[in-house]
């Protein structure tokens, strides 16, 4: 184990920011924290860091006890949303600071210099002025400034935020690439461990080994990106990874496993856990657990409603179906499947393996 953080407790102003947090990390892994603004995951990322100290818990890097460590001292990268980068100095000098800082010698610095551009895709950008650079660019120098020291953990604070939608679409997968590949930097054979904040669902399932989903100062969920996406074991992180199908459910059957919602009775593949009659549940509707079918249909699990809207997104659509009052369904479909016009009528068979019940308490 790496990194193991043990209890963490936090407070400001007698507001519980960090509750009892505890997580375990291997090296070369990439953890990504993942939640909304006030949820105490950029808290927890500065306590990792030595910026915070908690009030209660214990940090450990390979056995060692960093509790009380200062941050100076604990040797760790460090990547911002807003760069930090010195206007007043090229690529070059900026990515060469810190190796500055640590007395390396000019030979050395330029070696590692050239190494960290060209595994960040900068190779040739040694003179460049900060501000020629784009956005996405300047990223690029600050994460080779960050990993120049060869660093024994990177830690990146919303390092995308600054940028546009299409140059973060861009930038997640080259960043997840660059980590991987930043073994040979650090002199890790398992590749540099980095530990990633964001508030995007999108960013953390690009980038991450595993996803951890935090809420209200506390780990709501962990695991790999499709395992959450497939697994959601609360309302909460079904409605953080973007799932917007959420309806109150009681079970009216066990075997096979049935509910009744305000969507109407519906059949589900069993699940793993048990249930029991007349449980409170949720019930999650994946996006993708639609089918058009005809009103003739005998198939199981078919809702009717009007078409209120059908966004176009490339290789799928997404359309808003109106079932009752204030009860809606918006489900994807691949381009190629013909749907009815809005504001005519519709028939969709949920498909029971698209549906999962979530405890509404957790």
């Amino acid at each position: 184990m790496l990194l193991h953080l043990e209890n963490i407790e936090k407070s400001f102003a007698q507001k519980h920011v960090l509750n009892n947090v505890s997580l375990a990390i291997e090296a070369g892994e990439i953890i990504v924290l993942l939640g909304p603004s006030g949820c105490g995951k950029t808290t927890l990322l500065r306590i990792i860091a030595g910026l915070e100290f908690a009030d209660n818990g214990r940090i450990q890097y390979r056995g060692q006890d960093l509790t009380q460590i200062p941050v100076h001292q604990r040797n760790f990268g460090f990547v911002f949303q807003d760069y930090a980068l010195f206007p007043h100095k090229n690529v070059h000098d900026n990515v060469a600071f810190g190796l500055r800082m640590q007395n390396w010698n000019k030979d050395q610095i330029e070696q590692r210099v050239q190494q960290v551009l060209q595994l960040v895709r900068l190779t040739g950008y040694d003179h460049r002025p900060i501000h020629e650079l784009s956005g996405g660019e300047q990223q690029r120098v600050a994460l080779a400034r960050s990993l120049a020291p060869a660093p024994k953990l990177l830690l990146l604070d919303e390092p995308l935020g600054a940028l546009d939608r299409a140059l973060r679409e861009q930038l997640m997968v080259e960043l997840r690439q660059i980590l991987k590949e930043a073994g040979d930097v650090v002199g890790e054979l398992a590749g540099i461990t980095a530990v990633y904040v964001t508030h995007d669902q999108a960013e953390a399932f690009a980038i991450a080994d595993r996803v951890v989903v935090m809420n209200q100062g506390q780990i709501e969920q962990q695991g790999h990106p499709t395992v959450l996406y497939r697994n959601p074991q609360s309302p909460y992180v079904a409605r953080f990874i973007g799932m917007e199908n959420l309806f109150a459910a009681t079970v009216d059957s066990t075997a096979p496993l049935s509910v009744t919602t305000e969507l109407g009775k519906l059949l589900l593949t069993q699940q793993d856990e048990p249930f029991a009659l007349a449980e409170e549940m949720t019930i999650l509707v994946r996006p993708e657990a639609g089918t058009i079918t005809t009103d003739q249909t005998t198939q199981q699990n078919v809702v009717r409603g009007i078409v209120q809207d059908i966004s176009f997104r490339g290789r799928y659509q997404i359309a808003t179906i109106q079932i009752d009052d204030g009860v809606q369904l918006k489900l994807e479909f691949e381009t190629a499947v013909s749907l009815p016009a809005p504001s005519q009528t519709v028939a969709i068979a949920l498909e029971p393996h698209a549906l999962r019940l979530l405890r509404t308490q957790k």
